[in-house]
């Protein structure tokens, strides 16, 4: 079987459509199909059924797609590492994340980076509140996994990886402890924090609004720098925090609880890089956390 011919053949038992599959493959559907024809008189037994109106796949064709769609994926794959191995993918490359930072899809990420760029050793590193953006632009890390907004010029943001619910961190017998979930509204009258060191302030402002949804003040206490003083401020009753909801599973304590926001906007955390700063390390990355997001649907809801 030509390359081509498994291309259009994959391509088109996964749109079911002649229209789509040329789009995708860059071709004319007269090319498809004449493709497709060749290929069954390979076989010698249709793949698909089609009428004027829809096409189907056929019980061998079926069958064609069970045995060589996998094979096709390790060739694929074989041939990124290949790619990535001549363009020397070595060394070390630093990723950063902030709190819960990529959560569930950072350990199939780091996986399928390794899998790939074996000879790429990955070091990790917590950034902070006081500066999140700061390990980045000096080159302490290459690549960093952290909650947008991020409109800064210097830097690009990519695809993102997981899209967060938020909640509200209270201490234990606060006045909403007990509740199932609340309105961004109730917060008024509440304090949050304010945030130490460089952080742009409309990314602060984001995650930690200074006004409900009617413009009513919400006051902002002691500064913080990091998430765990954030927390130890929260659980000793020095104010109340808005959170994303990864937050919960990854640094639950018994002195805090975490109760459901419901109408406040979701929080995007993406993986963002220097701005012309990427090498042959960082786009392998890239193309590793691209893969794993379009293998998941997309950015995984949490």
């Amino acid at each position: 079987m030509e390359r081509q011919e498994l291309q259009t053949f994959l391509t088109l038992a996964e749109e079911l459509h002649f229209g789509r599959t040329a789009e995708r493959l860059l071709l004319s559907q007269a090319r498809v199909s004449q493709t497709v024809k060749k290929l069954e008189r390979k076989i010698g037994a249709p793949l698909f059924e089609r009428t004027s109106r829809v096409v189907r796949m056929s019980p061998l064709g079926r069958q064609l797609y069970d045995d060589l769609a996998p094979l096709h994926d390790r060739m694929e794959a074989a041939v990124a590492r290949a790619k990535d191995v001549a363009r020397g993918v070595e060394g070390e490359l630093g990723v950063g994340f902030l709190g819960s930072g990529a959560g569930s899809l950072t350990q199939p990420v780091l996986k399928l980076f390794r899998e790939r760029c074996p000879g790429c050793a990955v070091r990790l590193r917590e950034t902070q509140f006081q500066d999140p953006l700061g390990a980045l632009r000096s080159g302490e890390v290459d690549v960093l996994f952290t909650c947008l907004p991020v409109q800064e010029p210097d830097l690009t943001v990519g695809p993102v990886v997981i899209n967060e619910s938020r909640a509200l961190a209270v201490p234990l017998g606060h006045r909403f402890a007990g509740r199932s979930s609340l309105s961004f509204e109730e917060l008024a009258g509440e304090t949050f924090f304010g945030v130490a060191g460089g952080a742009p302030a409309y990314w602060w402002d984001f995650h930690v609004p200074p006004r409900t949804p009617s413009g009513r003040e919400i006051g902002r206490g002691q500064d913080v720098a990091t998430f765990q003083e954030l927390m130890t401020l929260v659980a000793t009753g020095q104010g109340v925090s808005p959170v994303i909801a990864s937050v919960e599973t990854y640094y639950s304590r018994p002195d805090v609880v975490f109760v459901p926001v419901h109408d406040l906007p979701t929080a995007d955390v993406g993986l963002i890089w220097r701005t012309g700063g990427t090498n042959a390390r960082t786009e392998a990355f890239i193309r590793a956390v691209r893969d794993v997001v379009a293998a998941n649907g997309g950015s995984a809801a949490f």
